[in-house]
């Protein structure tokens, strides 16, 4: 049969024609047809076919699309050829003919050769950003920064606030808390020329200092002390991390070691800082779906908050929209987001032991009582009989002939074999206590080696693996070789009456005995295996029994009280006394060097690997990704895909904190900038990518971090710095130039006031009413009602007492409810990070702060307060109201507009009026 007339003069075309030309013949294919979604205006699944570096690089889903020298396997042309209407290219419209689709895939074949130079547009270098440039050489002063850009528009700094102004703002910014009228009035008085500075410095080294900056930081991560979500649930012990962040800013550690205890705090006596990590909402096992793909898309969501978190804290980047494909702005593909999601892959939300010294002296102890308990424990195995496994071969008729062993005991079971050599060992639950009524349980499987060595043990490289298996925080496959015992670490399996688990050694080993319990600590005995199999893998793969519950005999029942029977050998029963005495105390030793307070900062287990998921879909696994970090900041991580769990963690820190990566000291140092003027230098401090809003004065930012860096990385120098800058000092008195040229105060002709948060006007009424209870750390008071409820409904409390009069930094923060009266004042609800507050003015504030029950309670106390103070005198009381809460005394028109108020309503409508003044709820 002849060819079609098309098919023949495109072949004969294709015979006589030349390779051919991407210019004259394939970019007008690609530009009638693609360049609508995939051109300069869209990139649909992040392909760009008018560049020749995005076009060649392929999109989000299917790259390589172009694929040079195999048209065949070139998803371009697989897309524009089929007749499949969900896949078909392009999706709407007129269709590419068959000369057009032979056309482009000639051109593939012959190599895809696409000149340089006839782009007709660039590709964008997303590392070429004001943010991502080295720091520069340090020049200048912060004040010249700020006065060159002020001469720009004809302006210049305010006039230096007076004393008692500077002093009131001064607490404010660095404490929180507003200045006594005897600090007041002493500052005024003191005429030495260091008088501010020595204010500074006593300011900086109270420990009030940490409890106010502290809560700037924990807005930023997000940190909450409930689950979050539907259940809201309480993490009872989140709590040390606040407490850990509050001594770190008291301490000023230096940010390095202030990255390096977020991240590892474990590996240097910080257990509790790694609260960082988890600090995020989590959903509960019980929320997240049975099966698998819902576990492991709740997992892909936890490990997602740990990638945002870090990289909005710490590198200003919103590393998450990296999730499904390459950053659309900044620098970071997606083999960057995965590599960072394997940093963080072996931790866990969760709880584990808040360390001291003294539960470390303990951990050093620790360290000699696994080899030590191996050892006794393999003396103990000796006075075992051999099991009557008739499949192993080795094993004599007499040994099969032996009296049937003891029951199955809840505490300790010990199996012996004789030796044989294998990789594999399989333990299968074949019945358990109670009818099959329940799950089986196991607390820790151990194996001996001839050697006297447990080799099942994580730490010595051994892998477990098991059927569907309950996964929550006491029961955990990893629970079974973490030689650990008792019922809070333990496995369990998803079959009632069944299961199985495998351990793997990293080499062949020659074992003997298992020894294996359903609870060493003997608190529980439900759920125990009382039919079961061990079996070897042989060297030819199949499995070999080598010990069962045949000849043990029959279960006695939970009451049963059960104990080991004495060697029939009269001259052993000496030794075998001996053996079970060291091993009874050995492993009390080993169970009561791990009890002590618990903290919610993570769970560590070995990493399992980790892969790039196509368009971050947890079904659709792409290649293994080996843990890393940014490839366009810094230095490579250079991390193996087996590299150990910990070292990942000590490794992102350290290259957050290398100098060479200029993101975290600007990231940090605007985060400063922003607290003390109400407005970082770049306004979105948790986005400096190119998406983000550009800085206001980018020497001074650089500058800053150049500082901060060259002061050992002290925010409290940094903070100095600034305070004690002509800048900080100005008035905030307007004019009217200054509000012509810069309404909005960003070029800073002046000190810009605003109204304190939520916490600061809180901690101040308490502090002017003389009821603040300065006591720091601990658990926290809370706001809420008392409730139990599976679904915790959060009432706010009706009355306010003494224990509820810390510090608002101390109350316990519930997620998405907020405390009745200062919730409504832009107070985040942990919700997600909220680096920058909003500040409304609503009427819902001005109605709580006038009517709460908690206000009116304060302006009571401080009119019994003023009374002692100032006597029974209205105009002495008023004057001492004043100093409380303004720092200044009343004009003569202020004093007898408020003794007619006190003369008709009563001296607490005066205190109350003066705790709802601007006057107070501003920085001036």
């Amino acid at each position: 049969m002849k060819p079609p007339l098309l098919a023949w003069t495109i072949l004969t075309a294709n015979l006589i024609a030349g390779p051919v030309d991407f210019v004259r013949e394939v970019r007008p294919i690609l530009e009638k047809h693609c360049y609508s979604c995939h051109g300069p205006d869209k990139q649909k699944s992040g392909l760009r076919l008018d560049i020749k570096a995005d076009a060649l690089h392929g999109g989000d889903a299917h790259a390589p699309n172009i694929v040079s020298g195999k048209a065949a396997q070139s998803p371009l042309i697989q897309f524009i050829s089929t007749d499949d209407e969900d896949t078909q290219m392009p999706p709407k419209g007129e269709r590419l003919s068959k000369l057009e689709v032979d056309l482009l895939t000639r051109w593939i074949n012959e190599g895809a050769t696409w000149p340089d130079g006839v782009d007709t547009a660039k590709t964008v270098d997303k590392r070429d950003h004001w943010a991502f440039k080295p720091l520069p050489p340090q020049q200048g002063s912060l004040d010249s920064f700020i006065a060159t850009k002020l001469a720009e528009k004809g302006l210049h700094l305010s006039p230096e606030a007076d004393r008692r102004t500077l002093i009131r703002r001064l607490h404010l910014i660095l404490h929180g808390l507003p200045p006594t009228p005897e600090e007041v009035e002493a500052f005024v008085a003191d005429n030495d020329s260091k008088a501010y500075e020595k204010q500074v410095d006593r300011l900086l080294a109270s420990p009030r200092y940490g409890e106010r900056w502290a809560r700037h930081w924990l807005d930023v991560i997000a940190f909450g002390e409930t689950h979050g979500f539907e259940v809201n649930t309480p993490r009872p012990n989140a709590w040390p991390y606040r407490d850990y962040v509050i001594q770190a800013f008291n301490e000023d550690t230096p940010y390095p070691q202030f990255i390096l205890e977020q991240l590892a705090g474990d590996t240097v006596g910080k257990d509790a800082a790694t609260g960082f990590i988890v600090a995020n909402a989590a959903l509960l096992p019980g929320q997240i779906g049975k099966d698998e793909e819902s576990k492991a898309k709740a997992r892909q969501d936890e490990l997602n908050d740990m990638v945002s978190v870090t990289g909005g804290a710490f590198l200003g980047l919103t590393l998450h929209c990296a999730r499904c494909h390459d950053h659309k702005f900044d620098p970071v593909s997606q083999a960057d987001y995965y590599g960072l999601q394997a940093i963080f892959s072996g931790v866990r939300h969760g709880e584990r032991p808040l360390k001291s010294a003294e539960t470390r002296k303990y951990e050093e102890e620790n360290a000699t009582l696994l080899p030590r308990l191996a050892k006794a424990t393999h003396r103990l195995i000796q006075f075992e009989p051999v099991s009557s496994a008739l499949q192993v071969m080795s094993l004599t008729s007499n040994d099969a002939q032996q009296p049937l062993r003891p029951p199955v005991h809840t505490h300790r079971n010990i199996d012996r074999f004789n030796p044989i050599p294998t990789q594999k060992l399989r333990f299968t639950v074949l019945a358990t206590s109670e009818n099959n009524r329940y799950e089986p349980c196991l607390d820790e499987l151990e194996i001996y080696n001839t050697a006297g060595q447990n080799i099942a043990l994580a730490g010595q490289g051994a892998k477990v693996t098991a059927s569907p298996s309950w996964d929550s925080g006491k029961h955990r496959l990893i629970h079974l070789n973490d030689g650990q015992y008792g019922n809070d670490r333990s496995w369990i399996s998803k079959t009632k009456g069944a299961g199985w688990v495998q351990v793997e050694f990293p080499k062949a080993e020659s074992i003997e005995a298992i020894v294996w319990g359903r609870d060493r600590l003997d608190e529980f005995s439900d759920r125990l295996p009382i039919q079961y199999r061990v079996e070897i893998s042989n060297a030819g793969g199949t499995w070999q029994l080598v010990a069962s519950s045949q000849d043990r005999l029959p279960y006695p029942g939970p009451k049963a009280r059960l104990s080991q029977p004495e060697p029939q050998d009269a001259s052993k029963v000496s030794a075998w006394h001996e053996a079970r005495g060291e091993v009874s105390a050995l492993e009390s030793k080993l169970n009561t060097a791990k009890t002590g307070p618990m903290v919610y900062a993570g769970r560590f287990e070995p990493a399992p690997p980790s892969f790039r998921l196509n368009r971050g879909d947890v079904t659709q696994p792409k290649e293994e990704v080996s843990p890393g970090a940014v490839s366009a900041l810094g230095a490579p991580l250079n991390l193996d895909k087996n590299a150990p769990e910990q070292k990942r963690r000590i490794a992102l820190a350290k290259w957050l904190a290398d100098p060479a990566n200029p993101l975290p000291a600007r990231v940090l140092v605007n985060r400063l900038w922003q607290h003390h003027f109400g407005e970082g230098l770049v306004n979105t401090p948790n986005d400096f990518g190119r998406n983000g809003a550009l800085p206001t004065h980018p020497e001074l930012l650089s500058w800053l971090a150049s500082e901060f860096i060259h002061s050992g990385w002290s925010i409290k120098h940094m903070q100095k710095l600034i305070v004690m800058s002509q800048t900080w000092r100005q008035s905030s008195a307007p004019h009217q130039d200054g509000l012509t040229a810069d309404a909005q105060t960003q070029l800073l002709w002046r000190f810009p006031p605003r109204r304190l948060e939520a916490e600061a006007l809180r901690d101040a009424m308490l502090t002017v009413a003389g009821t603040l209870d300065l006591k720091m750390g601990g658990p926290g008071y809370s706001a809420f009602a008392p409730n139990n409820n599976y679904v915790r409904v959060y009432d706010p409390k009706a009355e306010f007492g003494p224990a509820d009069w810390r510090r608002m930094i101390y109350m316990t923060k519930v997620r998405v409810a907020q405390d009745s009266t200062f919730g409504s004042f832009d107070c985040p609800d942990a919700g997600q990070s909220q680096p920058k507050r909003p500040r409304s003015t609503t009427a819902i504030q001005a109605l709580s702060l006038f009517n709460s029950s908690f206000v009116n309670q304060q302006a009571e106390i401080l009119a019994t307060r003023l009374q002692g103070d100032a006597g029974k005198t209205p105009a002495q009381q008023i004057q001492r109201a004043f100093a409380l809460t303004t720092q200044r005394q009343p004009s003569t028109d202020e004093v007898r507009v408020c003794e007619s108020l006190i003369r008709d309503h009563g001296l607490p409508a005066l205190c109350r009026v003066l705790l709802n003044a601007n006057e107070f709820l501003f920085v001036p």
